[in-house]
Order: structure tokens, then sequence, then C-alpha cells
């Protein structure tokens, strides 16, 4: 194993000689009793899993005191060793506060109630529907906007029947909620992928709004490299329309529409005429087919506005961290007013 340590020496470390390690003296025996646990059950001190840290904690139970100084120091030798802290994540935070993992799960079953009343056909309804059903299952894991709107297709996996979505290091797990039922959320995400599909087949706000009031069936074909890299979350326009090229919506507008879905403040999209081809108004079964017809000049532009955009969001790592801190306390907030309800 290899890691980097670059903390200052302290005269009362010890040294973990099996995996190179050097502990604080004062959390050697929580980091003993956590290291015999993992490799009773065979897995990784370092980097450990924020799950399988989640389940330590649970098959040890103690006082809260603790527990919270078992995790800092667990959480201290990860850093100190470059790794993320495992206990940050949300599901040691849930273990322990069992006061705000309540409050998170009564939030979790309205988000999805609401999720499940959206529509998923129709134009544009279909559209924002499917995106916003997804984007309200995703928050009912308690992940932090700022790592939703950072979202990519590539960070969602189904792994028998459930659906897994991985975001700053941390797994999220939408397991079935009893029985050999299929996770809460898997439909909800197959329907938002499969509009990804067919916009990766027929790049066309026509036809798509053709397919979500007259669905045919989408291969949905493994992801290039490319498509893995493209934002999960996409703004749409009043019309229906995507970005032409690919872009994540901000955390203060996933924060904004989840709070309204909430609020029940959404309010219903009115039903758009789909346009077709000329001359073909009599056979409604006619779909549109557009012929594109790229300029010879459509790449070099393509390239020179990526450059300009590297440029423009050069340094934005701290505006995402201030957006980060934000968002949580917006949740907050939410939960807040959960109780309220």
């Amino acid at each position: 194993m290899t890691s980097t340590d670059t903390s200052p020496r302290q005269p009362d470390d010890i040294r973990d000689p099996e995996r190179g390690l050097r502990i604080p003296a004062r959390y050697r025996h929580d980091w003993a009793l956590f290291t015999d646990w993992c490799t009773a059950t065979d897995r990784s001190p370092v980097p450990a899993d924020p799950e399988a840290l989640a389940l330590f904690l649970r098959e040890h139970p103690a006082a809260l005191a603790t527990q919270r100084r078992r995790i800092s120091g667990i959480n201290t030798v990860h850093t100190r060793h470059g790794y993320p802290a495992p206990g940050r994540s949300e599901a040691v935070r849930r273990r322990l506060d069992t006061t705000r993992a309540d409050r998170l799960d009564r939030l979790a079953a309205l988000l999805h109630r609401r999720a499940a009343q959206l529509p998923t056909s129709g134009w544009p309804g279909g559209v924002f529907g499917r995106r916003d059903a997804l984007l309200l299952v995703l928050a009912a894991t308690g992940m932090p906007f700022a790592q939703l709107a950072r979202l990519r297709r590539g960070d969602v996996t189904v792994d028998a029947d459930t659906l897994v979505v991985t975001a700053g290091g941390e797994r999220y797990r939408l397991p079935p909620e009893s029985g050999p039922a299929e996770s809460p959320g898997l439909a909800v995400f197959r329907r938002w992928a499969e509009v990804q599909a067919f916009l990766d087949a027929y790049p066309n706000t026509d036809l798509l709004a053709q397919h979500l009031t007259d669905p045919v069936e989408v291969d949905q074909c493994a992801l290039t490299d490319r498509q893995a890299r493209q934002p999960l979350l996409s703004p749409i326009d009043r019309w229906g329309h995507l970005p032409l090229m690919p872009q994540p919506m901000t955390a203060q507008s996933l924060a904004s529409i989840v709070r309204d879905h909430l609020a029940c403040r959404v309010r219903a999209r009115a039903s758009l005429p789909l346009r077709k081809p000329e001359g073909r108004d009599d056979d409604p079964h006619v779909r549109l087919e557009t012929e594109i017809n790229l300029d010879p000049h459509y790449y070099e532009r393509g390239i020179a506005a990526r450059r300009r955009a590297r440029d423009d969001l050069d340094g934005l790592t701290d505006v995402f961290d201030d957006i980060d801190a934000r968002t949580d306390a917006l949740l907050e907030e939410l939960l807040i007013a959960l109780d309220g309800l």
C-alpha cells in the first residue's frame, strides 16, 4: 500500500507496522478495534469504504461520544496519509445523528411520493417530469446539492436491481424497499436515461417531442467515454429544449426545483403542439426525419468554444466550495420546514 504522509510527526505517535501507518496514540485502541474488524470481515481499513465504517459502528454500539472519537481517529489516519475521510459520509452521519436521520427518512418518503406523481409522457411535461423525478429520488439520499450538480451520466450504475450513485468518493445505494422488488429509483432513472439515449441517437427536439407523445422502444447501449462524462441532470428551457452542448445545472437551480416540488409550487406545463413535416399533416403516424448537414467549420468553432469555456471557468473551485456550504445550509432549512408540514 502506498500513501503520502505530509503531516508533522508527533512524539506520541505509534506505528502500524503491518500497514506502515502512523497512528495518534490517543486513538490506538479505536484504530486497533477497527483494523481487527476489517481483518475479520475481509475489508481494507485504508482507504476505508464509508459504508463499511457505518457497518462497523452499527456492529459496535457505544455511547455517542465514543462513536465520535472512533470516527475522529479513523478520519485522522486517513487524512494524514492522503485519503478522504470516510467518516464525513452521509451514511456515517446518519449513524451518529438519529434525529437528523429520522427527518431525512421522512423527507425521502415525501420526495419519493412527489416523484411518483410527475408525468412521464407528453410534451413538454414528460421531459420535465422525468428529469425532476430523478432529481427528487437522488435528493432523497441526502446527497448535497453541490454533488448532485456535479454528477455525470457514468456516475450512476445498476447493481442487482439496486441503483448505485458514486459522488465525491461516496457511494449512495437505493436498494429495493422489500423483497425482490426493484429499487424505487430504478424505473425513474431508466426513464431519464431513455431520454438521454434518444438524444444521443437523434439530437432533435421535435423527434424527442414525438417520442414522448407516442413512445417507441429505445435501445440503451453502454455509454461511450464521452457520454459518461456528460452531466446527468441538464437544464431544460420552457419549450423543452436541452442544450446542444451538454451542461450541468447549478446547485441553486437544483435546490430551487426540489423546494418547489416539496411546497407543491410547480405549475402544470401546458401541452405544446407537435411540428409535423410539411405536406404530411394528413398522416399522424409519419415521424419527422431531419438530416443534419454540418458546415466545414463546425468542429473548429466547437473547439474554440470549449477553449473559451475553459478559460472562463478557471478558478471556480472556491465558488463551488461556497455553493456546497450554502446548499448544505439550504437542505437543513428544508428539513426544518418539513417538521412544520
